[in-house]
């Protein structure tokens, strides 16, 4: 059965809909690199909806929760919004990272006052002491509880300013989609609009980009040899094989490397993606909590009708240039056969922000 979304006809399930960026007289190439030029960009495309979100943000609060593949962009989506609106009005909080923090810490946590707060908040079927042991790694029988892992969500953000939160890491499986339902309600913060954003990405484009990922060893900033350059490659002397250098002026030119494993692709999270896209489904089918529906590729025939060229991923190759001894990078179109075998293109993250603002109005009732 077919629904309309925002003027779209989609089927429910993982068709998500296309929600072009392209403005009717536009025609400057915008360098979604530079900061500077991505803010005229979002200023050009969403400049409207930007303003009314801005003025919303000013007295109110939202919460939204992020659903998506590992490796979707989450984390990216998330930065773009905060550039945008400002990290004093939004903030990305996730449940994994606060999780390993508290787990890495404990010693001195367990000491805190912060550690009988949240001894006070948690409500759970199992005891306090076992579902510490659950996070310590200390009991193989028990797992984490859910009910545990809320008392922590609640007490980072009862140590928050006032601000709207986008929560990565909740729900992540199919027992937490209830909890999520009342999330707002459970954790007592504030009388917030909240919603899902649902992100659509193909699992060629999650392969590419762990397969092709390259990491600095000292500021740790993640790179794509394929999809995501730095502005300096230099060619091995020994392999004769390409490698990318550091932006970061502090790393001192840097050689970006591999991560372990990640030559695999998604060979050793396929039941991750598995779950991930059982949990998206899902919530798909739930009603009563609005959604944000987010797709990273577009059919190679919609391009060119509802995008711009330079907000579609590249693809790079690199060739030495004998003359001049530096390395030449051959950039051309990425396509890519997506989970429905349609031949695609990926979308820069800022296309797909773009599509978020475009519709986080009417999310919020603006």
């Amino acid at each position: 059965m077919s629904i309309d979304f925002l003027g779209s006809k989609i089927m429910r399930g993982n068709e998500f809909p296309i929600i072009g960026t392209r403005v009717k007289g536009l025609n400057k190439k915008f360098d979604l690199s530079d900061p500077r030029s991505r803010s005229l960009y979002f200023r050009s495309k969403v400049g409207t909806q930007i303003d009314l979100i801005k003025k919303y943000l000013d007295n109110n609060t939202f919460i939204g929760y992020f659903v998506g593949k590992k490796n979707s962009g989450k984390g990216t989506y998330s930065g773009l919004l905060t550039e945008i609106f400002g990290k004093d009005k939004i903030e990305l909080f996730s449940v994994g990272d606060m999780i390993r923090r508290v787990y890495e810490n404990w010693k001195d946590f367990s000491k805190s006052e912060r550690f009988e707060k949240l001894k006070s908040l948690y409500r759970g079927y199992i005891s306090f002491d076992e579902a510490v042991d659950a996070l310590l790694g200390r009991s193989t029988k028990k797992l984490l509880p859910t009910e545990f892992i809320l008392a922590m969500v609640k007490l980072h953000i009862s140590e928050l300013p006032r601000k709207s939160i986008l929560i990565d890491g909740l729900p992540r499986g199919m027992d937490q989609v209830s909890y999520s339902l009342y999330f707002r309600d459970v954790i007592n913060y504030r009388d917030d609009p909240d919603f899902f954003i649902l992100i659509d990405i193909p699992t060629a484009v999650i392969s590419e980009r762990i397969k092709h990922r390259v990491i600095c060893p000292i500021c740790h900033t993640s790179r794509n040899k394929k999809l995501l350059i730095t502005s300096k490659i230099e060619q091995d002397k020994k392999s004769k094989g390409y490698y990318l250098v550091c932006d970061n002026p502090t790393c001192e030119n840097v050689r970006m490397v591999p991560k372990e494993g990640d030559e695999l692709g998604i060979e050793p999270i396929k039941a991750r993606l598995q779950k991930d896209e059982e949990t998206i489904k899902l919530i798909l089918s739930l009603h009563g909590v609005p959604r944000i529906l987010l797709r990273n590729s577009i059919p190679v025939s919609q391009a060119k009708v509802n995008f711009d060229g330079y907000e579609l991923t590249p693809e790079y190759g690199f060739q030495m240039d004998h003359i001049s001894g530096k390395v030449k990078v051959i950039e051309k179109p990425w396509t890519f056969k997506d989970d429905n075998d349609v031949l695609s293109h990926s979308l820069l993250a800022p296309p797909v922000v773009v599509s978020f603002i475009k519709q986080l109005p009417e999310v919020l009732g603006l």
